[in-house]
């Protein structure tokens, strides 16, 4: 049995990407710590982003600074990360009807802070990528690369639990505990298992993204976040070799970043009151799919089998205007200043400088701790962890169709993941003592990401976790229909043409033949 009251000298409350990056620079350094996270890794921003390595480019106008931490860690991630990242390199372009000006501003503002830049003649670009608009009036190349932010953060996690580190996922912080001006307990709560936990920790660690306010209230500390949410489209088929953005100031449906098999277009920036129903639209895919053929055409016709939609938490006055104007540095918050002298927040930021947010998180973590090993993630590579390796695309199938054991039956045929796939996933649980489950599974793995959107996976594989004895009693047919509904979220708004058929099969299988609406 677990223990209900731990002990560690760092909790970090998040399980995406500097919340993880955190967790393995700390455990690099010799400090114990523990990663809590209320539902998954990558549950929020981290997971539902463009995947893109910024060269630093897009924010050369308005936001320099971070410019320049985009340019370096770019170059460093491509170093230290190189499984997780595609090297595609990237084109800005700009179509007729752009600012003339602002292209010709672009390069420039690149060379003014020693950012990677340089013209391409319209027609190669046009043979590079052949996608692009026969209305394109320039085009400029950069340093841009796509990263696999799944394979990113479990080999973050992994690694620091090689370290030492103990990670807890669907345990939600439900309060603290404070003698004077510090905490000395911090209280977690399992929704699903009912299970309760009191943390005590010498320092903690509010690396919640867009709940980080939600998380201080509870200590006692205020932050004022603006809440802006983007939705992005996945498209059927990979459109470009490399990633393509629109050279004009910020707007929707500027970037695509090809990942792997697919695309992905976005994104669209609007402010959430609250983040009760963060979901994509009909009116934003609309809305994409009409701005991004303006520079690449074929997303007028293009198949999509997925919207989804993230929450940038960005630190501002809270104001109304353009969302896009707000800074994306980040903030780390000693809330000291709040009377609490240990505890810190990390937020803002992108993807690309998660790696830097977690060093200036535990340089600061450290000197509170009175630890002075130095930051090691500069020079360390992040290991291509074994357990990473069911998140890439393409690997399963490289994997079955080179060779399989016979009995080795494909549980998802989209994204061809065996069933020994799942049988390793699914010991990785084991290993800590967890309960495997559908979306868990996912997260790890390329199930339900395929053209079907989990409508046979999720039946097949459940199943197996029965057989297995990972599932008892009614809890397969929740997790079907919690994995189901997930997938749902991002078709319900993109139903025409191909799209439309696989959810009329979806809803015959599920509803009309399982009947899983009317399960409890």
């Amino acid at each position: 049995m677990e223990d209900t009251n731990l002990k560690t000298q760092v909790l970090i409350i998040g399980g995406g990407a500097t919340g993880t990056g955190i967790a393995r620079d700390l455990s690099l350094r010799g400090v114990s710590c523990i990663l809590v996270e209320k539902k998954d890794i990558n549950a929020g921003a981290s997971g539902a982003n463009h995947g893109l390595l910024h060269s630093g480019a897009r924010y050369v106008f308005n936001d320099p600074e971070s410019a320049k931490e985009c340019r370096d860690e770019n170059r460093l991630l491509k170093q230290l990360a190189p499984d997780c990242i595609e090297n595609t390199g990237g084109l800005f372009v700009a179509v007729e009807g752009d600012d003339e000006k602002f292209v010709a501003d672009f390069q420039p503002h690149c060379d003014k802070i020693d950012l990677p830049c340089k013209p391409v003649d319209v027609k190669t670009a046009k043979d590079m990528e052949p996608a692009l608009s026969d209305k394109t009036i320039a085009v400029f190349e950069v340093e841009d690369g796509s990263i696999d932010p799944f394979k990113l953060v479990l080999a973050n996690i992994t690694d620091a639990q090689k370290l030492g580190c103990k990670f807890f996922r669907h345990m939600k912080v439900t309060g603290f505990t404070k003698q004077g001006a510090r905490i000395t307990g911090v209280d977690l709560f399992n929704k699903n298992t009912g299970e309760r936990k009191t943390i005590e920790a010498d320092m903690v660690v509010n690396a919640t993204g867009a709940w980080v306010g939600d998380v201080a209230k509870l200590a006692g500390a205020n932050i004022d976040v603006i809440y802006s949410k983007g939705t992005l489209l996945i498209t059927h088929t990979r459109i470009t070799d490399r990633v393509v953005n629109r050279l004009r100031p910020p707007s929707d449906a500027d970037i695509l970043v090809p990942g792997g098999t697919v695309s992905i277009i976005g994104t669209t920036s609007l402010r959430m009151e609250t983040l009760d129903e963060i979901r994509p639209t009909v009116s934003e895919v609309d809305r994409l799919v009409e701005e991004g053929a303006s520079m690449l055409p074929v997303l007028d016709t293009i198949r999509y089998i997925r919207a989804y939609s993230g929450v940038r938490p960005l630190l501002g006055s809270g104001k109304k205007g353009d969302d896009r104007s707000v800074t994306r540095g980040f903030d780390l918050i000693d809330h000291a200043r709040d009377g609490i002298e240990n505890f810190v927040t990390i937020t803002g930021g992108k993807l690309t400088t998660f790696r830097l947010m977690a060093e200036k998180t535990s340089d600061l973590v450290c000197l509170k701790l009175g630890v002075s090993t130095p930051c090691q993630t500069r020079r360390i590579p992040i290991i291509s962890a074994y357990e990473t390796r069911w998140t890439v695309p393409g690997f399963s199938p490289k994997q079955w169709v080179g060779g399989h054991e016979i009995d080795d039956m494909l549980l998802c045929e989209c994204e061809m993941v065996p069933q020994s796939a799942i049988e390793e996933i699914t010991g990785y649980f084991d290993i800590f003592k967890k309960q495997a489950d559908l979306k868990g599974i996912g997260k790890r793995s390329r199930i339900g990401k395929g053209s079907c959107q989990g409508s046979f996976c999720s039946v097949r594989i459940a199943a197996y976790l029965y057989d297995r004895g990972a599932a008892t009693a009614n809890a397969g047919v929740g997790n079907i229909k919690e994995f189901i509904n997930e997938r749902w979220k991002g078709q319900r708004c993109l139903l025409w043409d191909t799209p439309m058929v696989q959810v009329e099969l979806e809803e015959a299988m599920h509803c009309g033949l399982f009947g899983l609406e009317l399960n409890a």
